[in-house]
């Protein structure tokens, strides 16, 4: 994937502010200790092993997806995917109806000019092993021309697929066939915009919210049964370069998770969580201030923010972020 110039500001003052990470029971912030994985680009919560997390490297790695134990972080089992081409720019993971795992070979390290991506579909193992799972992969197109994406996510209820597209002023929902195919192109829709340089997006287990991230921040919309209404900012952690999202199998948290070796991944609560409100320092969704998009963090994480900005304008003055290949 392209990263912003910027990230490389900002990673020298993660170490100092993340805060410390805990032992996990599911949604509780871990560090994936898999030396094989050292650019973790998608996360999924697993429903059907509690606690365990689905993730894959972005590209050169081969067709590989890693279950990794949020409790000790350790890999588990390692799938290798046949039945599929090489893929090219593997960005997002889902998991949606039937424990069924959709894989986004949706980056488009070309700037958007791929005529096509792909989608790959396969069960989740009832057991955690290492093994070899046959998918089925799809082909995709866009209404409206090829287009870099790294955001993918699977209706929990209907299994209908959505993708959103990584444009930095912000980019557009769009909507598959009700059913994908198989033996043809699938052209995805553009049906609401999404306020957000994305990176990732993640809907809850109920279908109700959608959570679409950045580098820097998030957004929180109500589902509205396909055409998205932003409710308000996302409690976004500062990550050395912040790349996937998911709930918790619960729903109560968001997870947020980073590339690098040894990267972390950092719980929140999740928007309208139960206890979001009770959190001494006022966590949760801040909805009451709504400003901007790629935006809304708290505490350290918010101070952090300013002087990464601070950093990063004294060193590269007030242009625009530019995305290195």
């Amino acid at each position: 994937m392209r990263r912003p110039f910027a990230l490389l500001a900002g990673a020298l003052l993660v170490g100092a502010l993340a805060a410390p990470v805990s032992a996990a029971d599911g949604d509780k912030s871990f560090t994936i200790e898999d030396p094989r994985i050292t650019e973790s680009s998608g996360l999924a919560a697993s429903r059907q092993h509690p606690g365990v997390y689905w993730t894959h490297n972005d590209s050169d790695d081969g067709p590989y997806l890693y279950a990794v134990d949020s409790s000790t972080g350790k890999t588990v089992a390692r799938l290798t995917l046949t039945g599929i081409g090489t893929p090219r720019d593997v960005e997002a993971i889902s998991i949606g109806p039937g424990n069924r795992i959709y894989v986004g070979d949706i980056g488009d390290n070309l700037g958007g000019t791929w005529p096509y991506v792909w989608i790959y579909e396969l069960p989740e193992p009832k057991e955690l092993k290492n093994a070899t799972v046959r998918a089925t992969q799809y082909v995709v197109t866009y209404s409206d021309g090829a287009r870099d994406a790294e955001s993918l996510l699977v209706h929990p209820k209907t299994g209908r697929v959505y993708i959103i597209d990584k444009k930095e002023d912000g980019g557009h929902l769009y909507e598959a066939p009700a059913k994908l195919s198989a033996s043809g192109k699938n052209v995805f829709r553009p049906v609401a915009p999404i306020e957000l340089w994305a990176t990732d997006a993640a809907l809850s287990p109920d279908g109700e919210r959608l959570a679409v991230r950045g580098y820097f921040g998030g957004i929180d919309y109500d589902w509205n049964g396909g055409v998205p209404e932003r409710i308000g900012r996302l409690d976004v952690p500062l990550q050395r370069q912040g790349e996937s999202v998911t709930f918790s199998a619960d729903g109560s948290k968001l997870m947020y998770g980073t590339e690098g070796a040894g990267s972390e991944v950092r719980a929140e609560d999740a928007p309208g969580a139960e206890d979001a409100s009770k959190s001494p320092s006022g966590g949760g969704s801040s909805a009451g201030s709504d400003e901007g998009g790629d935006a809304g963090m708290s505490g350290s994480v918010k101070v952090g923010a300013v002087a990464v900005a601070a950093v990063f304008l004294a060193l590269f003055g007030l242009g625009r972020l530019r995305r290195r290949r």
